[in-house]
């Protein structure tokens, strides 16, 4: 119908609104009320076209990071008044989007029937010395072959990664190599505490015998965290 309405507004000037409306079977109260509505509707129009220029520089800004949320409190901290649903309406309407973060993948799987050891760092992440305290975790790598699962061991002194093995697997045998090369390479001290999260291959069999085979002493934290007190990305990051 608005068709209609637009072509009895273009041709008004070369025929009668009269005519126009008898041919085109419109009412002239529905036109004149369309009309009448049309100005307000251009006004909507060009104050949404220019409230999507100013979210579109923000969103340049943030290097096409913010979402609506963003969006509307950096509006909202210029002195913009804008309502929420409008920004998001206009957002969609012109396709401009943020980024979302990807769930990170936990590969924790704890063993019920595995008795975890004490937590003998709890919050403390800090070390006088090299040796005392080294902390572990498992990552996830995609390549061309495949996923490749990446054990580092962290020592809290140094900050730095001492051992580390890479396999197609996270079995206990992996968390267990990374370790032989932490203590063939740290000279960890006896009784040096080895603090990891209690996924299955931290708290299974092997791995706790190979820790008293090394006169070390087996700590955990809560499931899916390798130390409490600060993020596991740290030792990730480290790892890269």
């Amino acid at each position: 119908m608005s068709e209609l309405y637009r072509l009895i507004h273009a041709e008004k000037a070369t025929y009668p609104i009269v005519l126009l409306c008898r041919v085109l079977k419109v009412a002239r109260s529905s036109y004149y009320a369309w009309r009448e509505g049309e100005a307000a509707r251009c006004a909507r129009q060009a104050a949404d076209d220019a409230l999507a220029q100013e979210i579109t520089v923000l969103h340049i800004a943030s290097r096409h990071t913010y979402g609506v949320p963003r969006i509307h409190a950096e509006l909202r901290r210029l002195g913009r008044r804008v309502n929420r649903k409008r920004v998001a309406r206009v957002m969609r309407e012109r396709d401009i989007r943020g980024a979302t973060r990807r769930r990170r993948r936990s590969l924790t799987r704890p063993d019920a029937k595995a008795k975890p050891a004490p937590d003998l760092i709890g919050r403390d992440s800090h070390a006088e010395r090299p040796g005392t305290k080294l902390v572990g975790d498992i990552t996830y790598l995609p390549t061309a072959e495949g996923w490749l699962y990446l054990a580092c061991w962290l020592d809290l002194a140094t900050r730095e990664v001492v051992g580390y093995a890479m396999a197609d697997h996270h079995r206990a045998e992996l968390v267990v190599d990374a370790l032989d090369m932490a203590h063939g390479r740290a000279h960890p001290e006896p009784g040096c505490v080895i603090h990891s999260d209690r996924g299955s291959e931290y708290t299974s069999t092997q791995f706790r015998h190979r820790i008293g085979e090394l006169g070390l002493r087996h700590s955990c934290g809560r499931t899916g965290s390798c130390f409490d007190c600060e993020d596991d990305r740290v030792l990730l990051r480290a790892a890269a």
